[in-house]
């Protein structure tokens, strides 16, 4: 996000992404390869005027973000919980129990299948199992004792 002031020269006539209005104020914002009014680039989430709250702005599935709402929503680090490597903001991704994963790494630690949408999958002390491949009672009692075992849960 850069905040540019219009400087004296050649009037050029920009137009607002925001509200689609001409821009006539002393200051605009320039964000996504667009001019917006300082009061129309806002968060999505919490309409905080981006402008006001620093020089960075975020924009993934076609919100705009301010930095706190975009690590609320997809994750603290912008790593995947699986492999450590960094996720792109364009990409899509799974979640589980507050992690964030990439696409193909979101799969079940005994078969390697990976998880879709629709599909139920357990989550154990920290690892994903399919549901059918979810470590039975016996290896539960023996190997994950004062672990917390969460419920099944479904991919939405």
């Amino acid at each position: 996000m850069v905040n540019s002031q219009v400087t004296g020269g050649a009037c050029v006539s920009r137009s607002c992404a925001g509200c689609g209005g001409h821009i006539a104020d002393r200051f605009l914002l320039f964000s996504m390869d667009r001019y917006w009014h300082t009061r129309c680039l806002k968060c999505s989430c919490c309409q905080a005027q981006l402008g006001d709250i620093g020089t960075t702005c975020y924009s993934k599935g076609g919100m705009i973000l301010c930095r706190t709402d975009y690590i609320r929503l997809f994750g603290h680090t912008g790593a995947c919980s699986a492999c450590g490597q960094s996720i792109p903001a364009s990409e899509m991704v799974m979640r589980a129990q507050g992690n964030v994963y990439h696409l193909k790494c979101f799969s079940c630690a005994t078969c390697r299948n990976q998880l879709v949408p629709g599909d139920r999958f357990h989550y154990v002390n920290g690892t994903i199992f399919c549901e059918h491949d979810r470590p039975g009672a016996a290896l539960l009692n023996t190997h994950l004792q004062n672990n917390p075992v969460l419920a099944d849960q479904k991919v939405c």
